[in-house]
């Protein structure tokens, strides 16, 4: 059975929450200026994690036949037969009720919103098929994370919320840009669209870094619309800085492996880093204040 659960996470690599969850955390930090409730950032992780359970499981179905192509992908768990199509189906029903219940748990707006977030996650695994914009998608799926958590916690949508997740939305859509550099060849082979496959790769990196240039121009304005302090801009100073560094890996990269790094721990990094910070700006402010 545990062996079961571990083939489980392995299929919807849980390890990539860490792109979403800290920025779902960071918005409901900054709805409420201080810290929520243990019952909210209890039910906005379940909610992270079921839509992030349902999204790779459906979306690790639906590509099964390309992934078994693609020489890439073709270890993964279904084109392997480790884990069958139903069992994948089965995992995102579960996933989408587990989302939806946390919505529930949450408020009422949040559950009134949850059928957008499950159309939104299950359409993204077919944009591929038939536009490049395929990256600007997924970018949205994962902003509402942070649009999620904001609700969770406000009961409302702000322009702080839509602009933070405007953020991570050319974030999320500028680091697969990178990632999908892996598969230019086989995606011009096979008709997949992507930016890097239709434009090609010197022009893909260009738009990837635009779209990263955007993400730090909004976080910038969330700053300065939340009145944020030193401890916030601090932390988007090293978050520019593994930004850079993760373009420069990628420019400089003799071979693809390269990118996985880059995708991986840079963006982690900038993940974690802006949630960190964003926490310490409001630990030092309620310090300061007594």
């Amino acid at each position: 059975m545990i062996g079961r659960i571990k083939t489980y996470m392995e299929l919807i690599k849980v390890e990539h929450t860490v792109f979403a969850l800290p920025f779902a955390l960071t918005a409901a930090f900054m709805a409420v200026h201080g810290i929520p409730s243990l019952y909210q950032i209890f039910w906005i992780t379940v909610a992270l994690f079921g839509a992030r359970t349902a999204a790779m499981s459906l979306n690790r179905v639906i590509d099964a036949d390309i992934d078994a192509k693609n020489p890439r992908t073709s270890t993964r768990h279904i084109p392997r037969g480790i884990v069958k199509r139903t069992e994948g189906l089965f995992l995102a029903v579960i996933g989408f009720a587990l989302m939806v219940y946390a919505a529930y748990k949450l408020n009422p707006l949040a559950l009134k919103l949850s059928p957008i977030a499950v159309v939104v996650l299950a359409a993204y695994s077919f944009t591929k098929r038939f536009t490049y914009f395929c990256h600007v998608v997924l970018g949205v799926a994962v902003a509402l994370a942070p649009l999620g958590a904001w609700v969770a916690v406000k009961g409302s949508i702000d322009l702080t919320a839509i602009l933070l997740s405007l953020s991570v939305a050319f974030w999320v859509a500028g680091f697969d840009i990178i990632y999908a550099l892996q598969d230019v060849e086989f995606d011009r082979k096979e008709g997949i669209y992507s930016i890097p496959s239709i434009f090609g790769e010197e022009k893909a990196l260009v738009i990837s870094r635009f779209f990263h240039f955007i993400t730090l121009l909004l976080l910038v304005a969330v700053g300065v619309i939340e009145k944020m302090g030193i401890f916030y801009y601090l932390g988007l100073l090293i978050s520019t800085y593994f930004m850079v560094k993760e373009h420069l890996i990628v420019a400089k990269a003799k071979d693809k492996k390269a990118i996985g790094f880059a995708f991986f721990n840079m963006n982690g990094y900038i993940s974690l880093t802006v949630f960190f910070f964003t926490f310490l700006d409001f630990i030092g402010r309620k310090l300061w204040s007594f």
